[in-house]
């Protein structure tokens, strides 16, 4: 089932912090990617369907700079077939030694209307990428091309990034701490939920920040603050 634009809208207002929290209650414990960092934090949160690109470890006789001249191969194809709002994802085996992409790549994706881009490796061009508004995500900066020690094989198949199993499909979540991959059978009710916990979180900060104890209040233990809470969300409109 493709992703409903509410529970997208949803998702775009809550953390992958909360996410975590939610998917902890229903036993995933790893779905954040690690050592996955957004070119440029300022953006709004990502949130699309995964479509899928695997990397294996480069040989040379495979690689030459000649095979860019084939346009059949995985990395262009992938870039030209990602449908429109959806997200990219690259399993890059979490090596950054070599780019997984560059700015151009990564300008056609954004004007074909994906929803932005993460790797587990690096970008090259990253100056430029982040200056897109654009979603994108990678481990660091990486300047050698990725024939260097990449060949793309595989598109929409399932990944690994980052150490989170990905398949395509699954609803892609990225914000300023990183990104997040949510089953796509959990998105509706994972969406649902984080913007409960969202609203309740805002409430219990507002009180800390007055001075209130954390015992009792969170989690509500107390009626009080389970009251409090209620005339909190009646007066804020959430």
């Amino acid at each position: 089932m493709p992703l409903k634009s509410e529970t997208r809208d949803k998702l775009k207002a809550v953390s992958t912090a909360t996410l975590c929290t939610a998917l902890f209650k229903r036993g995933l414990r790893n779905q954040f990617m690690q050592d996955i960092h957004p070119l440029n934090a300022s953006l709004p949160n990502m949130v699309g369907e995964a479509f899928t690109l695997r990397y294996i470890p480069a040989r040379e006789d495979l690689n030459p700079i000649t095979v860019f001249q084939n346009p059949r191969h995985p990395q262009r194809v992938a870039v030209e077939q990602c449908p429109e709002g959806a997200v990219l994802v690259i399993d890059s085996r979490k090596d950054a030694r070599a780019a997984s992409a560059g700015s151009i790549l990564v300008s056609r994706l954004m004007v074909r209307g994906a929803a932005g881009i993460v790797t587990d490796g690096g970008f090259r061009d990253s100056p430029e990428i982040a200056a897109l508004p654009f979603p994108s995500y990678h481990q660091r900066p990486s300047a050698p091309t990725n024939l260097t020690l990449h060949q793309a094989l595989d598109i929409n198949v399932p990944i690994g990034c980052g150490d989170v199993a990905v398949f395509p499909g699954d609803v892609i979540v990225g914000d300023k701490e990183g990104v997040f991959v949510i089953p796509a059978h959990l998105a509706d009710e994972i969406a649902d939920e984080a913007v409960e916990m969202t609203a309740f979180e805002d409430f219990v900060t507002e009180e800390v920040l007055k001075g209130r104890p954390i015992i009792g209040l969170y989690p509500p233990t107390e009626q009080q603050s389970k009251d409090d809470f209620v005339v909190w969300r009646k007066n804020n409109g959430r």
